[in-house]
């Protein structure tokens, strides 16, 4: 189905048109005639489906311009994720009168209020800076038609549920609640069976968490050759734009001294850099003004990056939604990707976990390993992080 079959306004059909979105992804197939509808959802899909324009798109049909207030109200748990899911609505609504803003951490509140004051129709927030707000200026939510969650599961991880619930409470009128989330721990489960009146339960390619235009390649190494093995990779695939993801700061920081010698256009991200310094590189990455960029898992989760070709696990993924929500960072909207993860004998009965868990068709650059007898109990394993290089024997 494309976008032009839909009964969206013009201005809306504009911008799209604008951004270069022409047919709408599986979710937003399966989503948008039900949100548009006002049903409560609790929506399942696999990272880099498009579930950002599928609430995008019909928030922006469902505002109504003559109302001055708070429409539509869309909760994320970074501020990476805030800012990229305001980007998203203002191109979808640039073609109207649309205002969207977003609201987070580490930046001015101040100014943050003042253009809450000019008038908002559709507002992002992280949980801290929006309960800030409302107890501390005279936000409303009276007006609010749809609530957004997303990345519920990681708002769990981060320990954000009492918040959520806490916001949730202040949208004591009736109101559409839309919950998105990769896994769906049951903790999530019994927020949606608490908050959620007769939710759609969507799930898509339940078995293929990853996408399915992603390859992924596995190589064997030792400890001692992992640089050199990350180096031969880079060398022979040339990728077009790469993620490195590490476990720590620390890897992060001693691989990227080392390999900004080796390769131009190189940077490094991670939670320890200020909130500017995090946007600045966000930016010029999607600008393809950086061709290799080095991570923690601050990379990870629900940001788009449009032209990344590879990710690469140099550091073996902590547990298999690590792996999942690494890897999602390419191949996204049905575009081809690789995520090449290097793996040393310990990493056996991880590596399992993650392919099963996974449902993929790994491609083994070396010596596939036998993993018919490994069994694993456990969905993740947590490890100490490897240092840079191993240590030396005494």
């Amino acid at each position: 189905m494309k976008f032009t079959d839909l009964d969206l306004k013009p201005g809306i059909l504009a911008g799209l048109r604008d951004i270069g979105y022409v047919d709408l992804t599986p979710v937003q197939e399966k989503t948008f005639p039900h949100i548009l509808a006002g049903t409560d959802i609790i929506a399942r899909a696999e990272t880099g489906s498009g579930k950002t324009a599928a609430c995008a798109v019909p928030l922006v049909q469902m505002v109504d311009t003559s109302l001055k207030a708070v429409q539509s109200l869309v909760l994320v748990p970074t501020r990476e994720l805030a800012l990229q899911y305001v980007a998203e609505i203002s191109d979808i609504a640039k073609r109207t009168d649309i205002a969207p803003s977003a609201v987070y951490g580490g930046f001015s509140i101040q100014i943050q209020i003042a253009k809450l004051n000019h008038g908002v129709d559709i507002l992002v927030a992280t949980p801290g800076r929006l309960i800030d707000l409302l107890r501390n200026t005279s936000l409303s939510l009276a007006n609010v038609r749809t609530f957004v969650l997303d990345e519920a599961d990681e708002m769990l991880k981060m320990g954000f549920i009492t918040d959520v619930e806490f916001i949730i409470c202040c949208l004591i009128h009736e109101h559409q609640t839309l919950l998105f989330s990769a896994t769906m721990p049951k903790e999530i489960g019994e927020l949606a069976r608490k908050y959620l009146r007769n939710p759609l339960t969507i799930s898509l390619n339940k078995k293929q968490k990853a996408p399915q235009s992603l390859e992924h390649r596995f190589l064997k190494i030792s400890s001692k050759n992992r640089f050199e093995s990350l180096l031969n990779f880079m060398n022979e695939a040339r990728p077009k734009q790469a993620i490195i993801f590490c476990n720590s700061r620390h890897n992060a920081e001693r691989l990227h001294d080392h390999i900004k010698k080796k390769f131009s256009s190189t940077e490094i991200i991670h939670g320890g850099l200020d909130q500017s310094r995090r946007t600045s590189l966000f930016n010029r990455f999607r600008r393809m003004e950086i061709k290799v960029m080095v991570a923690t898992d601050l990379a990870s989760r629900g940001l788009d990056f449009t032209h990344a070709t590879h990710v690469i696990n140099y550091d073996f993924p902590m547990d298999t939604d690590a792996y999942t929500h690494r890897t999602g960072r390419t191949a996204r909207m049905g575009r081809k990707g690789v995520a090449l993860t290097l793996f040393t004998k310990a990493d056996i009965r991880s590596l399992k976990a993650v392919i099963d868990t996974n449902h993929i068709q790994p491609v083994w650059l070396n010596a596939e390993p036998d993993l018919k007898h490994i069994s694993h109990r456990r969905k993740s394993r947590k490890r100490p992080s490897r240092n840079f290089r191993p240590r030396r024997k005494k």
